[in-house]
This record gives structure tokens, C-alpha cells and sequence, in this order.
């Protein structure tokens, strides 16, 4: 499981610098040539870094600015790329982690991304969910009880598979045990979203500290075993 980055920007140039830096320590690497592409696909899709082209693409500044308004991508670590025209101060006020100088040689990119790496890392962990599948009890308000089974889990909530009518926005009780730990989690939930088949989803709203641990672990254990060799260092807990 390699990380995933997206480049907007239409300098072959910088692309070959970049891509040999990212391929190196495990990331993917995407091009979107226009800046109302590159914005169309933040919109759908989650990227663990975003490399925007700020001087040398038409809005591109703009689009930097905009990334932090989007909702996949509004804590995605943001590499600014500048040429003469966006000072570092601006490209940081404007959401940039790190910031690129054109023109940039290999080096610089490769200790940009290695510095850079830690901070992509944590960001694919904080959104990780694990698929799995594992027995579920939920008590609603009025002692109503149903059962369900998870298909994947994340440390701010779960999707599920019911059976009985979940309703939209209830709070309820959420129980399981993670498999291989053998801890029992008692979480309190709430439902964000269901489909009327039988699919929803819950976000966690109350979490006691030692059951959040357990999870964050229990998450992490997984996570780590997902990423490349070279990565699993990062992956661990802080």
C-alpha cells in the first residue's frame, strides 16, 4: 500500500524530477495538467500530498489556496512549487507544508520528501480505515437492539451492515470485540449515513481514552502490516 500523491502542473520538467524522488521513498504519483482538472479531482478523490504548480500554471496560487477548502483534501500535506512570482511567506499563508524552488534539482526534492514523509504517513493513518469483518451489537434509545456486522473500521467510526431500520442521525451504543486482541469495545456512536439496504455508517462521538488506545493500535498493528517495509517505521504510533 503506497502512499498517493497528486501533481498539477504541465512542466514535464518538474515531473522528472519529482517522480524518481517519490517513487524512491514509496509514493504514487498523479498529473493533472490544468488547474480545473487538478481541482475536479480533489474534489473526489483523497491523496495523501497534493504538489501544486503556483507561478508556472494559470491559477494555480489559487488553487493552493482552495485545497483547504476541500473536504477530502483539507489536511493533505501541500508541497507549493514557486518560480519568481509566489514568495515562501505567501505559498505558507496560503496552506503550503513545504515549499519547492524552481528550478529544482533532485537533491532538494529528494530532502523535501524525505522530511515531508513523516507528516504523509500520519495523514494516511488518521483516514485508514481496515477492512474487516466482525460481529456488532447496538442498543438504540428505548433498549431497541439490533445486530450488525462491520466491513471496515477507522479511528473516528465504522460502516456496517444491519439488520433492522437504522435511523439517520440516532446515538446509540455500539459493542465489539477486535479480533486477535480480544478487547471489548463499548463506543458511543452515531449514524451519519444509511442507505435503506441495510448499509450505513457510524461516527464515533464518545470514546473513554483506554478503548480509544486499544483501537488506535489495534488500527496501527494493521496499518503498518499494509505499508511497504520502508514506511513501517512511520506507521507506528507517536
Amino acid at each position: 500500500m503506497n502512499l498517493d500523491s497528486l501533481l498539477i502542473s504541465n512542466d514535464a520538467s518538474l515531473l522528472d524530477v519529482l517522480r524518481p524522488a517519490l517513487e524512491k521513498i514509496s509514493v504514487n504519483i498523479e498529473v493533472c495538467a490544468a488547474s480545473r482538472a487538478g481541482n475536479d479531482l480533489l474534489a473526489k478523490r483523497k491523496f495523501d500530498a497534493v504538489i501544486v504548480d503556483c507561478d508556472d500554471l494559470q491559477n494555480g496560487f489559487d488553487l493552493l489556496s482552495a485545497l483547504r477548502q476541500t473536504q477530502s483534501n483539507a489536511k493533505s500535506v501541500a508541497f507549493a512549487v514557486v518560480n519568481g512570482k509566489t514568495t515562501t511567506q505567501q505559498a505558507f499563508h496560503s496552506g503550503a507544508n513545504f515549499v519547492l524552488q524552481k528550478p529544482l534539482t533532485p537533491l532538494h526534492a529528494a530532502r523535501c520528501f524525505n522530511a515531508a514523509l513523516n507528516f504523509m504517513v500520519r495523514e494516511r493513518r488518521r483516514y485508514y480505515r481496515h477492512p474487516v469483518e466482525m460481529p456488532l451489537r447496538i442498543t438504540l434509545p428505548h433498549n431497541q437492539e439490533l445486530t450488525a456486522t462491520t466491513t471496515n473500521v477507522s479511528e473516528g467510526g465504522m460502516a456496517i451492515r444491519v439488520l433492522g431500520k437504522l435511523p439517520k442521525d440516532a446515538q446509540g451504543q455500539f459493542r465489539f470485540t477486535l479480533p486477535a486482541m480480544n478487547i471489548s469495545l463499548d463506543l458511543k456512536g452515531q449514524v451519519a449515513w444509511a442507505d435503506g439496504t441495510g448499509h450505513a455508517g457510524i461516527r464515533f462521538v464518545e470514546v473513554p481514552q483506554s478503548s480509544q488506545y486499544q483501537l488506535e493500535k489495534w488500527l496501527t498493528d494493521h496499518f503498518q502490516n499494509e505499508m511497504p517495509e520502508q514506511l513501517q517505521g512511520y506507521a507506528a504510533l507517536p
